[in-house]
């Protein structure tokens, strides 16, 4: 095949053909988030020697994000000598992430592999749990002591044995303790050479600490428009740092995890290309609302009968649930984002409770009027719809009970994604499968209920 014919072959074509050299020269010419995704889209069985194929200095690059994209199952194909030599080239953060995706055997086996000083940076990393400041924090950090001066300064970032590149300097105490930091930029501005550096130092906007959960160091990072934020231990000395590249991904993780969680699923799937695999993840909440379906059957045939003279009025019920539901699902979502934002605290969460019950009772007049001619208009044309009972009585029963649902669901699917924050359970739950079973179930409740009631009232009268 000549080069000109391999450039425009497809990459699984030039696989399947075993025409390697060409697929070297494809992926070489590539950047690595190109690379890596070319990887995780070809035949699993290929991923393997696609690596093998990438340059040495660009495969740490190219295996951590194949390990962000869920791509894990390809480090069975590295042996350990190789992958303790890839690690190691890894920033600390990333060849954490790898380790951490190993048994603890190999992982362990992997570290002893590498070279003395690598391998202790990562092993403070992986002392974190997975999803805090520490375990997300790289320990590379540009840190001096608050007496020395501009000149000083610069004098040691010149001679840094680091390929980092570092926005700030971090000023700290004889005990590591972090005082404030300083802008490279300002470092450089400065003439007073001799000037010191606690005069420049100013305090961060905000510090993480390594037990943060990093969803809200992302918050942090987000609120201040921060590059950058240190991350201390428990007693205030500098460990870390960690910058605004490792907040997108954090905020992309959480985003995925719950959507995932919103639609009764788990981001776990994104690591399996396995069916069955797929299938465990989802059954459970399908089977949780298997489980509220048939409550709502349960309910549908013991107040059937209540209401056989005005049968009509069960031809309302899907309008009810889909309405009821729907209103339940908005209220959730805005307050599940809310709570993830960092933008519902304290007062504002009771605001929000009373926003939301007056936008319930407002959408739930509008539906109800609207609901009302219809089902005005369906009544008078129902010939099996004949009772002694006025048209205009039954459509009004329609349209409360429709209010009533709606509101009451919109209510609910604020208050449940906040008492499950305040619980610490993830309030993402809360808007998927959950309040949409409990929704149809309540709804319907509501609906049989007021209908009873104003008939049997009808009746009385």
């Amino acid at each position: 095949m000549s080069g000109s014919q391999a450039s425009e072959t497809p990459l699984k074509e030039l696989m399947r053909a075993g025409d390697w050299a060409s697929v070297a020269d494809r992926l070489r010419g590539l950047h690595a988030a190109d690379a890596a995704e070319a990887i995780f889209l070809a035949p699993k069985r290929y991923a393997g020697k696609l690596l093998s194929l990438i340059h040495e200095s660009m495969r740490p690059d190219v295996l951590a994000e194949l390990v962000d994209m869920g791509a894990a199952e390809i480090l069975d194909d590295i042996s350990d000598h190789d992958l303790s030599d890839i690690v190691e080239e890894m920033d600390p953060d990333d060849a954490a992430d790898v380790i951490g995706e190993l048994t603890d055997d190999r992982g362990e086996h992997v570290l002893d592999l590498m070279e003395q000083e690598e391998s202790e940076d990562v092993r403070k990393l992986l002392q974190y749990e997975e999803d805090t400041a520490g375990g997300i924090m790289t320990p590379s950090v540009l840190a001096m002591q608050s007496e020395r001066t501009v000149g000083e300064a610069l004098d040691a970032i010149a001679y840094l044995d680091s390929e980092e590149r570092f926005v700030y300097a971090f000023t700290v105490d004889a005990q590591n303790r972090l005082l404030g930091q300083i802008d490279v930029w300002e470092l450089l501005r400065e003439r007073n050479k001799s000037r010191a550096l606690r005069d420049l130092a100013q305090q961060p906007q905000a510090v993480a600490r390594t037990d943060m959960d990093q969803e809200q160091v992302a918050v942090l990072m987000n609120r201040y428009g921060m590059e950058v934020i240190p991350v201390v231990d428990v007693q205030g000395r500098l460990v870390g740092r960690i910058t605004s590249d490792d907040a997108i991904d954090v905020m992309e993780e959480e985003a995925s995890e719950d959507l995932f969680r919103m639609a009764g699923s788990d981001d776990v799937e994104l690591e399996t290309r396995s069916p069955l695999r797929s299938s465990m993840v989802r059954l459970p909440w399908l089977l949780v609302t298997l489980v509220g379906g048939t409550l709502t059957s349960w309910i549908l045939r013991n107040y059937v009968s209540r209401i056989a003279d005005v049968l009509i009025l069960a031809a309302f019920v899907p309008i009810v649930l889909a309405m009821g539901g729907n209103a339940g699902i908005q209220a959730s979502v805005l307050v599940v984002r809310g709570i993830a934002l960092g933008t519902f605290k304290g007062r504002d969460l009771w605001r929000l409770l009373l926003r939301e019950v007056l936008t319930g009772a407002i959408m739930g007049l509008v539906c109800a009027a609207a609901i009302g001619g219809w089902a005005l208009f369906l009544i008078l044309r129902s010939p099996e719809s004949l009772s002694a009972l006025p048209a205009v009585f039954l459509a009004g029963i329609v349209s409360i009970s429709l209010f009533s649902a709606m509101t009451f669901a919109t209510v609910f699917g604020a208050c449940v994604p906040t008492v499950l924050s305040r619980l610490r359970v993830d309030p993402a739950v809360a808007a998927g499968p959950f309040v949409t079973i409990a929704n149809d179930v309540l709804a319907l409740l509501i609906y049989f209920g007021v209908t009873v009631l104003l008939l049997n009232a009808a009746v009385l009268s």
